[in-house]
C-alpha cells in the first residue's frame, strides 16, 4: 500500500492516510503548542497543502535519535531524555514537508520547508491527542515508522486548523 494523501487535522490532533480517496490508516498526533500558523520563528504548525519533500531514516533502529537530520547513533531511553531534558527529540523517521502555496506556505518568512517542519517520531514520554510540539507533527516510533514505509516522496499532505 502506497499513500497518495495525507490529512492532518490541527483540532482533533489526527492524521488519516488515503488511497484513491479512502481512509486506509489513522494515528493520533501531537502539533505546535503555539497552534496554527506559517511565519517563521512562530512555533507554529504550518496549515494548508504541503507535499513530501524527502524521507529520512530508513533502516534506522526505533527510536533512533535524529540533528540536524542526520543520525547521532543515539537510540532514545527515559535515561538518554532525563541526561538531555532540553532536547527537541526528532526520533525514527522523519517526513520533510515543503509547502505547495507560495506566499502561504512556501517561500519567503512562510516557507514550511527552510523551517524544517517533519512529521516524526518522538519520545515514548511524549502525549498523543495534544498541542506540544514547537511546529513539527509528532507522532508515536511505531507509528511514525509504519506510516513512514508507506509514504512516497511526492506524497500530498493537507494540514487544517
Amino acid at each position: 500500500m502506497q499513500l497518495d494523501h495525507i490529512h492532518i487535522s490541527l483540532s482533533d490532533q489526527q492524521l488519516v492516510g488515503f488511497v484513491d480517496g479512502q481512509p486506509v490508516c489513522r494515528y493520533p498526533v501531537s502539533t505546535a503548542l503555539n497552534g496554527a500558523g506559517e511565519a517563521e520563528g512562530s512555533g507554529c504548525t504550518p496549515r494548508g497543502l504541503h507535499r513530501v519533500r524527502a524521507r529520512i531514516g530508513e533502516g534506522q533502529p526505533l527510536g533512533a535519535v535524529f540533528i540536524g537530520r542526520r543520525p547521532t547513533g543515539e537510540v532514545w531511553s527515559a535515561e538518554l531524555a532525563a541526561a538531555f531534558a532540553q532536547r527537541d527529540w526528532i526520533l525514527s523517521r522523519i517526513l520533510w514537508l515543503c509547502g505547495e502555496e507560495p506566499g502561504f506556505n512556501r517561500g519567503g518568512s512562510v516557507d514550511s520547508q527552510r523551517r524544517y517542519i517533519y512529521i516524526h517520531g518522538t519520545g515514548d514520554d511524549q502525549p498523543m491527542g495534544r498541542p506540544l510540539s514547537h511546529g513539527c507533527v509528532r507522532m508515536r516510533n511505531e507509528d511514525m515508522v509504519e506510516l513512514f514505509a508507506c509514504t512516497p516522496v511526492g506524497c500530498l499532505v493537507q494540514i487544517d486548523a
